[in-house]
Protein backbone atom coordinates (compact mmCIF):
# COMPACT_ATOMS: atom_id res chain seq x y z
CA UNK A 1 0.00 0.00 0.00
CA UNK A 2 2.45 2.33 1.02
CA UNK A 3 4.48 1.44 -2.26
CA UNK A 4 1.63 2.41 -4.25
CA UNK A 5 1.20 5.51 -2.49
CA UNK A 6 4.57 6.66 -3.17
CA UNK A 7 4.63 5.91 -6.78
CA UNK A 8 1.24 7.89 -7.36
CA UNK A 9 3.04 10.94 -5.62
CA UNK A 10 5.77 10.78 -7.74
CA UNK A 11 3.36 10.13 -11.07
CA UNK A 12 1.86 13.32 -10.04
CA UNK A 13 5.41 15.35 -9.54
CA UNK A 14 6.19 14.06 -12.78
CA UNK A 15 2.71 15.48 -14.28
CA UNK A 16 3.13 19.03 -12.64
CA UNK A 17 6.88 19.14 -13.48
CA UNK A 18 5.72 18.49 -16.95
CA UNK A 19 3.11 20.73 -17.08
CA UNK A 20 5.57 23.82 -15.50
CA UNK A 21 8.22 23.06 -18.39
CA UNK A 22 5.26 22.84 -21.10
CA UNK A 23 4.39 26.17 -19.33
CA UNK A 24 7.62 28.41 -19.20
CA UNK A 25 9.23 26.85 -22.10
CA UNK A 26 6.82 27.21 -25.24
CA UNK A 27 7.35 30.02 -27.98
CA UNK A 28 6.34 33.51 -26.95
CA UNK A 29 3.06 35.16 -28.37
CA UNK A 30 3.38 37.73 -30.73
CA UNK A 31 3.83 41.18 -29.85
CA UNK A 32 2.06 44.09 -31.43
CA UNK A 33 4.26 47.58 -31.46
CA UNK A 34 3.76 50.92 -33.01
CA UNK A 35 6.25 51.43 -35.82
CA UNK A 36 7.96 54.63 -34.75
CA UNK A 37 7.62 56.86 -37.86
CA UNK A 38 3.75 56.50 -36.78
CA UNK A 39 3.95 57.56 -32.93
CA UNK A 40 1.84 60.52 -32.37
CA UNK A 41 4.12 63.90 -31.20
CA UNK A 42 4.76 64.02 -27.27
CA UNK A 43 2.04 66.05 -25.56
CA UNK A 44 2.60 70.14 -25.48
CA UNK A 45 5.46 70.45 -22.51
CA UNK A 46 5.90 67.22 -22.17
CA UNK A 47 9.90 65.87 -22.51
CA UNK A 48 11.05 63.01 -23.03
CA UNK A 49 14.99 61.45 -22.22
CA UNK A 50 15.58 58.03 -22.02
CA UNK A 51 18.94 57.66 -19.35
CA UNK A 52 20.25 54.01 -19.98
CA UNK A 53 23.10 52.39 -18.14
CA UNK A 54 25.66 49.40 -19.68
CA UNK A 55 25.84 46.44 -17.56
CA UNK A 56 28.53 44.40 -16.61
CA UNK A 57 31.58 46.31 -16.46
CA UNK A 58 32.57 49.50 -14.33
CA UNK A 59 34.34 51.02 -17.45
CA UNK A 60 32.91 50.16 -20.87
CA UNK A 61 34.34 50.94 -24.15
CA UNK A 62 31.53 52.72 -26.28
CA UNK A 63 32.55 50.62 -29.32
CA UNK A 64 31.82 47.62 -27.92
CA UNK A 65 28.67 48.12 -25.79
CA UNK A 66 27.85 45.08 -23.28
CA UNK A 67 24.05 44.42 -21.95
CA UNK A 68 21.90 47.79 -21.22
CA UNK A 69 20.53 46.45 -17.93
CA UNK A 70 19.48 49.40 -16.73
CA UNK A 71 16.48 51.64 -18.75
CA UNK A 72 14.71 54.75 -17.04
CA UNK A 73 12.20 57.35 -19.16
CA UNK A 74 12.60 60.43 -17.52
CA UNK A 75 9.31 62.93 -18.79
CA UNK A 76 9.86 66.51 -17.46
CA UNK A 77 6.48 67.74 -18.02
CA UNK A 78 6.78 71.86 -17.93
CA UNK A 79 2.73 72.63 -18.71
CA UNK A 80 1.65 70.71 -15.87
CA UNK A 81 4.53 70.65 -13.61
CA UNK A 82 5.37 67.28 -13.50
CA UNK A 83 8.61 64.93 -12.76
CA UNK A 84 8.09 61.31 -14.23
CA UNK A 85 10.21 58.39 -14.01
CA UNK A 86 9.55 55.38 -15.56
CA UNK A 87 11.75 51.83 -15.46
CA UNK A 88 11.74 48.89 -17.58
CA UNK A 89 12.27 45.45 -16.64
CA UNK A 90 15.80 44.08 -18.32
CA UNK A 91 14.74 40.73 -19.60
CA UNK A 92 11.52 41.85 -20.81
CA UNK A 93 10.75 40.34 -24.57
CA UNK A 94 10.68 42.89 -27.31
CA UNK A 95 10.68 42.49 -31.39
CA UNK A 96 13.98 43.18 -31.75
CA UNK A 97 15.64 45.29 -35.21
CA UNK A 98 15.18 42.34 -37.27
CA UNK A 99 11.78 41.62 -36.30
CA UNK A 100 12.65 38.36 -34.04
CA UNK A 101 11.59 38.70 -30.76
CA UNK A 102 14.66 38.76 -28.29
CA UNK A 103 15.22 40.55 -24.81
CA UNK A 104 15.61 44.21 -24.54
CA UNK A 105 18.79 44.33 -22.62
CA UNK A 106 20.47 43.20 -25.62
CA UNK A 107 19.75 45.58 -28.27
CA UNK A 108 22.03 48.75 -27.60
CA UNK A 109 24.59 45.69 -27.15
CA UNK A 110 23.78 44.40 -31.48
CA UNK A 111 22.18 47.51 -32.50
CA UNK A 112 23.12 50.40 -30.77
CA UNK A 113 21.68 52.82 -28.32
CA UNK A 114 19.43 54.89 -30.86
CA UNK A 115 17.80 51.12 -31.80
CA UNK A 116 17.09 50.56 -28.38
CA UNK A 117 15.57 54.03 -28.08
CA UNK A 118 13.22 53.38 -31.02
CA UNK A 119 12.60 49.93 -29.51
CA UNK A 120 11.39 51.41 -26.40
CA UNK A 121 9.29 54.03 -28.07
CA UNK A 122 7.36 51.32 -30.29
CA UNK A 123 6.38 49.10 -27.57
CA UNK A 124 5.45 51.75 -24.93
CA UNK A 125 3.60 54.15 -27.69
CA UNK A 126 5.59 56.87 -26.67
CA UNK A 127 7.80 58.83 -29.29
CA UNK A 128 11.40 59.41 -27.59
CA UNK A 129 13.74 61.24 -28.99
CA UNK A 130 16.82 61.84 -26.48
CA UNK A 131 19.06 59.42 -24.66
CA UNK A 132 21.93 59.38 -22.85
CA UNK A 133 24.10 56.09 -22.28
CA UNK A 134 25.93 55.98 -19.25
CA UNK A 135 28.75 53.00 -17.54
CA UNK A 136 28.19 52.23 -13.74
CA UNK A 137 31.36 53.83 -13.26
CA UNK A 138 29.96 57.32 -14.94
CA UNK A 139 26.72 56.94 -12.75
CA UNK A 140 28.54 56.83 -9.75
CA UNK A 141 31.29 60.18 -10.77
CA UNK A 142 27.90 61.38 -11.04
CA UNK A 143 26.46 60.62 -7.33
CA UNK A 144 29.86 61.75 -5.93
CA UNK A 145 29.37 65.25 -7.14
CA UNK A 146 25.72 65.67 -5.94
CA UNK A 147 27.43 64.37 -2.89
CA UNK A 148 26.07 60.92 -2.21
CA UNK A 149 22.43 60.21 -1.91
CA UNK A 150 20.92 58.94 1.24
CA UNK A 151 19.13 55.57 0.96
CA UNK A 152 17.07 53.16 3.78
CA UNK A 153 17.92 49.34 3.84
CA UNK A 154 16.12 46.55 5.10
CA UNK A 155 18.07 43.58 6.60
CA UNK A 156 18.25 41.39 3.46
CA UNK A 157 20.04 44.59 1.74
CA UNK A 158 22.05 45.39 4.62
CA UNK A 159 23.46 41.74 4.48
CA UNK A 160 23.97 41.26 1.02
CA UNK A 161 26.06 44.85 1.15
CA UNK A 162 28.00 43.44 3.65
CA UNK A 163 29.24 40.44 1.76
CA UNK A 164 30.11 42.41 -0.91
CA UNK A 165 33.22 44.31 -1.49
CA UNK A 166 32.46 47.93 0.06
CA UNK A 167 35.48 50.02 1.08
CA UNK A 168 34.60 51.32 4.63
CA UNK A 169 34.22 54.88 3.40
CA UNK A 170 31.96 54.03 0.67
CA UNK A 171 28.62 54.59 2.75
CA UNK A 172 28.32 56.69 6.15
CA UNK A 173 28.17 55.38 8.79
CA UNK A 174 29.62 51.91 7.45
CA UNK A 175 27.59 49.09 6.56
CA UNK A 176 25.72 47.09 9.26
CA UNK A 177 22.11 46.08 10.11
CA UNK A 178 18.86 47.33 8.48
CA UNK A 179 18.93 51.31 8.73
CA UNK A 180 19.49 55.18 6.72
CA UNK A 181 22.81 55.55 4.97
CA UNK A 182 24.47 57.65 3.08
CA UNK A 183 25.60 55.86 -0.24
CA UNK A 184 28.56 57.34 -2.45
CA UNK A 185 28.49 56.73 -5.52
CA UNK A 186 29.71 52.98 -5.89
CA UNK A 187 28.22 51.96 -3.11
CA UNK A 188 24.58 53.42 -4.67
CA UNK A 189 25.41 51.52 -7.77
CA UNK A 190 25.59 48.52 -6.21
CA UNK A 191 23.12 49.14 -4.55
CA UNK A 192 20.58 49.96 -7.66
CA UNK A 193 21.75 46.29 -8.83
CA UNK A 194 21.23 44.08 -6.13
CA UNK A 195 18.50 41.20 -7.48
CA UNK A 196 19.44 38.32 -5.01
CA UNK A 197 18.00 39.93 -1.62
CA UNK A 198 14.68 39.80 -0.22
CA UNK A 199 12.05 38.96 -3.09
CA UNK A 200 11.02 40.46 -6.23
CA UNK A 201 14.26 39.62 -8.21
CA UNK A 202 14.96 42.27 -11.10
CA UNK A 203 10.77 44.10 -10.26
CA UNK A 204 12.46 45.17 -6.91
CA UNK A 205 15.87 46.22 -8.33
CA UNK A 206 13.80 48.78 -11.01
CA UNK A 207 12.47 49.82 -7.63
CA UNK A 208 15.73 50.45 -6.32
CA UNK A 209 16.74 52.55 -9.57
CA UNK A 210 13.74 54.51 -8.88
CA UNK A 211 13.98 55.24 -5.49
CA UNK A 212 17.71 56.42 -6.15
CA UNK A 213 16.63 58.37 -8.43
CA UNK A 214 14.19 60.05 -7.12
CA UNK A 215 16.14 60.47 -3.61
CA UNK A 216 18.29 62.64 -5.50
CA UNK A 217 15.75 64.57 -6.91
CA UNK A 218 14.52 65.64 -3.88
CA UNK A 219 18.47 66.83 -2.09
CA UNK A 220 18.47 68.90 -5.49
CA UNK A 221 15.21 71.14 -4.76
CA UNK A 222 17.23 73.76 -2.86
CA UNK A 223 20.01 73.70 -5.57
CA UNK A 224 21.14 77.04 -7.19
CA UNK A 225 21.12 77.71 -11.07
CA UNK A 226 25.29 77.72 -10.99
CA UNK A 227 24.87 74.13 -8.89
CA UNK A 228 22.73 72.86 -11.53
CA UNK A 229 25.18 74.21 -14.48
CA UNK A 230 27.95 72.54 -12.50
CA UNK A 231 25.59 69.22 -12.66
CA UNK A 232 25.26 69.48 -15.96
CA UNK A 233 29.29 70.07 -16.40
CA UNK A 234 29.35 66.53 -14.43
CA UNK A 235 27.28 64.35 -16.82
CA UNK A 236 28.34 66.15 -19.58
CA UNK A 237 31.61 64.57 -18.79
CA UNK A 238 30.53 61.22 -17.42
CA UNK A 239 28.86 59.77 -20.38
CA UNK A 240 29.52 57.06 -22.78
CA UNK A 241 27.37 58.14 -25.61
CA UNK A 242 24.40 60.70 -26.10
CA UNK A 243 22.25 62.02 -29.40
CA UNK A 244 22.05 65.32 -27.37
CA UNK A 245 24.10 68.59 -28.19
CA UNK A 246 24.83 70.86 -25.92
CA UNK A 247 22.29 73.00 -26.68
CA UNK A 248 19.58 69.93 -26.08
CA UNK A 249 21.67 69.62 -22.57
CA UNK A 250 21.21 73.05 -21.61
CA UNK A 251 17.66 73.36 -22.59
CA UNK A 252 17.21 69.37 -20.56
CA UNK A 253 19.42 71.29 -17.55
CA UNK A 254 16.42 74.60 -17.67
CA UNK A 255 13.50 72.23 -17.78
CA UNK A 256 14.56 70.51 -14.95
CA UNK A 257 15.79 73.63 -12.42
CA UNK A 258 11.98 74.81 -13.36
CA UNK A 259 10.76 71.55 -11.90
CA UNK A 260 13.15 71.23 -9.12
CA UNK A 261 10.78 71.36 -6.61
CA UNK A 262 7.87 68.85 -7.72
CA UNK A 263 7.45 65.43 -6.21
CA UNK A 264 8.86 62.64 -8.78
CA UNK A 265 5.86 60.05 -9.92
CA UNK A 266 7.49 56.66 -10.43
CA UNK A 267 5.81 53.90 -12.89
CA UNK A 268 7.35 50.85 -13.65
CA UNK A 269 6.85 48.52 -16.91
CA UNK A 270 5.56 46.12 -16.57
CA UNK A 271 2.43 47.34 -14.00
CA UNK A 272 1.10 44.28 -12.10
CA UNK A 273 -0.82 41.50 -14.06
CA UNK A 274 1.12 42.49 -17.26
CA UNK A 275 4.04 40.31 -17.41
CA UNK A 276 4.55 36.34 -17.12
CA UNK A 277 8.12 34.69 -16.81
CA UNK A 278 8.92 32.56 -19.84
CA UNK A 279 12.24 30.97 -20.69
CA UNK A 280 13.02 31.17 -24.10
CA UNK A 281 16.26 30.54 -26.00
CA UNK A 282 17.62 29.19 -22.63
CA UNK A 283 17.06 32.71 -21.19
CA UNK A 284 14.79 33.47 -18.29
CA UNK A 285 12.66 36.35 -19.88
CA UNK A 286 9.77 38.24 -18.94
CA UNK A 287 6.36 38.08 -21.82
CA UNK A 288 4.38 41.33 -21.02
CA UNK A 289 1.08 42.34 -21.87
CA UNK A 290 2.46 45.43 -24.29
CA UNK A 291 -0.63 46.62 -24.32
CA UNK A 292 -1.70 46.87 -21.35
CA UNK A 293 1.65 48.33 -20.94
CA UNK A 294 1.23 51.21 -23.23
CA UNK A 295 -2.55 51.58 -21.85
CA UNK A 296 -0.83 52.26 -18.16
CA UNK A 297 1.94 54.32 -19.66
CA UNK A 298 -0.67 56.73 -21.77
CA UNK A 299 -2.95 57.02 -18.26
CA UNK A 300 0.33 57.75 -16.47
CA UNK A 301 1.39 60.65 -18.90
CA UNK A 302 -1.92 62.09 -19.46
CA UNK A 303 -3.51 62.45 -15.94
CA UNK A 304 -2.73 65.46 -15.05
CA UNK A 305 -3.68 67.36 -18.57
CA UNK A 306 -7.42 65.63 -17.62
CA UNK A 307 -7.27 67.88 -14.46
CA UNK A 308 -5.71 70.62 -16.28
CA UNK A 309 -8.47 71.28 -19.03
CA UNK A 310 -11.17 70.88 -16.27
CA UNK A 311 -9.66 73.42 -14.87
CA UNK A 312 -8.98 75.03 -17.84
CA UNK A 313 -12.56 74.87 -18.95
Amino acid sequence: MLKRLTCLLLACVCLFTCAAVAETEREPNPIEVIPYDQLPEPHEGQHHYLLLCAGDNWVVDPDKLTHVDGMVLLTLDTRSQRVMITSLIRDALVVRPDGKIGRINNIAKEWGPEALMKTISEHLGVKIEKYILFSMKQVANIIDHLGGVEITVDSSEALYLRKYPLDAHQTSPRMGYAGTYTFYGRAAVIYMRIRKAGTGGDFTRTQRVRTVLSTLADTCRNITHEQAESLLDSIVENNLLTNMNMQDMLQAMEQAFSLRHCTVEELRIPPEGAYHPLTYASMATQELDWNACRASMQNFLSSSFLVLDDEEE
